[in-house]
C-alpha cells in the first residue's frame, strides 16, 4: 500500500480554487469541523487543505488501537471527511502563506486558494532533536504515514525477528509506542529525561509504579538522559545520550510533543507566546472571517482558564464548535475536555492539571485511584487511573474553584458525587 493510498483519494472539482469555506488542516478537528459545517450549511462549498498524504484519520490509533487491538483495521477507521462533508479534501498541500486582507492561501507548490471564510487547524508539528534528522528509521511520530513505515520495519523480517527499536521521550506518545511495541515483541529501550518515569505528572508513589510497570513488561528504560546527536545507517541507528551513553538500535521513534504549526501565518493573526493561535469563545482570531481550533490554538477554557489542550476530545468537540461558527452559528466553546491513556492492561482518564509539585490528595478504589491536584486556591486536576465515566463530575468539581479547609475531604469527590 502507498503512502497516499486513501478511500477516495484526492478530491477535487473541477480544479476549483475558490470556497465558500476553506479549512486548512487533515487532523480530526479538521474533519469535525468540516463535518458540522455541512450540516450546517448544505450547499456552502467546502475545500481542506491537508499537508498529509493521506485523508484524515483518527489519530489516537496510531499509538493505540492499531497495536493492540487485532480487530481494529485502517480500512474501517477512516473518518470519511470527503464524503460527510461533501467537501474537496486535498492532500498534500502544505500552505506556506495566509493573506487575510486578500482572503487568500498559497501553498508550497505556487498553488493559491481563495475563501470567504477560513479555519485553521493545523494542528503540530512534532518536536524534533537537533542533528538526528528524520528518515526511514527515524521516525518522528504523528501521522498515518508514520505509522506505516514503523508498522513496515516492526513486520518486515521473514524470519519473524522483531527490530529493537529506542523510543525518544516519556510523555503520551512515547509511552503508548513503548507499551505497543513491546507488545509486538520488540526490543524496547525508552530513552526519557527525568529519575522517574512519569514523575512530572503523577505523585511518587503511583509515577515508581508506573515506572516499574514498563520494566516488568520487558521495556529497557534508560532514565536520566536526552539525545543530543545521532546518525542514521540503512540498517539502523545510533544515539548519543547527555550521560554519555551510545545507544545502537534498528530504529529509532520519537515522541516529544508538538509545536504549533503557525510559520505560514506571518503576522496574519495575534499568536501566543508559544507561538499558537490566540481565540475567543467563539474561537475567532484577531482577523476577519478567520476561526481557529485544535491543537493549534490557546482560548478560554470555561473552567479551566486560558490554555492550549492536545488531546483528541478537545479536537472533535472544539472542530464542532468552529465548524457551526464558520457558518454563522456564533456558538461560544464551553466544552472541557477530557484526555486519557491506555497502558498495558491499565488506563486511566484525566482533566486539567496534573502536576507533581502540586499538592496531591489520594485516593484508593477498589480497581484504582483518584487523584486530586490543588493549588493554594481550588483544585486544579483529577486523576481517575483504572476509573472510568468520572470525568464530568470531576469538570463539576473543578468549575467549583474551590478546595476544601481539610484536603481529604475530596476523597469520595468525584466517584460519589
Amino acid at each position: 500500500m502507498t503512502l497516499d493510498s486513501t478511500p477516495h483519494g484526492d478530491r477535487s472539482h473541477d480544479s476549483r480554487t475558490r470556497y465558500d469555506y476553506l479549512v486548512l488542516g487533515g487532523g480530526m478537528a479538521a474533519d469535525a469541523a468540516a463535518q458540522a459545517l455541512r450540516e450546517q450549511d448544505p450547499d456552502g462549498t467546502i475545500g481542506l487543505l491537508s499537508e498529509e498524504a493521506t485523508e484524515p484519520f483518527p489519530r489516537p490509533a496510531l499509538s493505540k488501537k492499531l497495536w493492540t487491538d487485532p480487530d481494529f483495521t485502517e480500512d474501517g477507521a477512516w473518518l470519511g471527511t470527503a464524503d460527510a462533508a461533501r467537501a474537496d479534501v486535498l492532500l498534500s498541500h502544505r500552505v506556506v502563506g495566509v493573506d487575510t486582507d486578500a482572503r487568500t492561501v498559497v501553498c508550497a507548490d505556487g498553488q493559491t486558494f481563495s475563501y470567504g471564510r477560513l479555519l485553521v487547524a493545523t494542528g503540530g508539528h512534532p518536536r524534533t532533536v537537533e542533528g538526528l534528522p528524520e528518515g526511514d528509521r527515524v521516525l518522528y511520530y504523528r501521522s498515518l504515514a508514520d505509522y506505516r513505515r514503523l508498522r513496515a520495519l516492526v513486520d518486515g523480517d521473514d524470519a519473524g525477528v522483531r527490530p529493537h527499536v529506542a523510543v525518544v521521550g516519556g510523555g503520551y506518545i512515547g509511552s503508548e509506542i513503548a507499551a505497543a511495541l513491546v507488545g509486538e515483541g520488540c526490543r524496547v529501550t525508552l530513552v526519557h529525561p527525568d529519575d522517574v518515569l512519569g514523575e512530572k505528572k503523577y505523585p511518587a508513589d503511583l509515577a515508581a509504579a508506573y515506572d516499574a510497570m514498563f520494566r516488568e513488561h520487558g521495556v529497557d528504560v534508560h532514565a536520566g538522559a536526552r539525545v543530543t546527536s545521532g546518525d542514521a545507517e540503512a540498517d539502523g541507528v545510533r544515539l548519543t545520550l547527555s550521560d554519555g551513553a551510545v545507544l545502537e538500535a534498528d530504529a529509532a521513534v520519537v515522541g516529544l510533543g508538538i509545536e504549533p504549526a503557525t510559520s505560514f501565518l506571518s503576522g496574519s493573526v495575534k499568536l501566543a507566546d508559544d507561538g499558537s493561535i490566540l481565540v475567543d469563545a467563539q474561537l475567532r482570531t484577531s482577523a476577519p472571517d478567520v476561526w481557529a481550533c485544535g491543537d493549534v490554538v490557546t482560548y478560554p477554557d470555561a473552567v479551566l482558564g486560558e490554555r492550549r489542550v492536545e488531546h483528541v476530545d478537545n479536537a472533535t468537540s472544539m472542530g464542532a464548535v468552529a465548524g457551526r461558527n464558520l457558518a454563522g452559528a456564533g456558538e461560544e466553546y464551553r466544552h472541557t475536555p477530557m484526555f486519557y491513556s491506555d497502558l498495558f492492561d491499565v488506563g486511566y482518564e484525566a482533566v486539567g492539571t496534573l502536576d507533581a509539585s502540586l499538592e496531591t490528595v489520594t485516593e484508593t478504589t477498589e480497581d484504582g485511584r483518584i487523584v486530586y491536584y490543588l493549588d493554594d486556591d481550588e483544585v486544579v486536576g483529577v486523576l481517575c487511573w483504572n476509573e472510568f465515566g468520572l470525568t464530568d463530575a470531576a469538570v463539576d468539581l473543578l468549575a467549583r474553584h474551590a478546595r476544601p479547609a481539610d484536603p481529604t475531604a475530596l476523597i469520595g469527590s468525584p466517584k460519589g458525587s
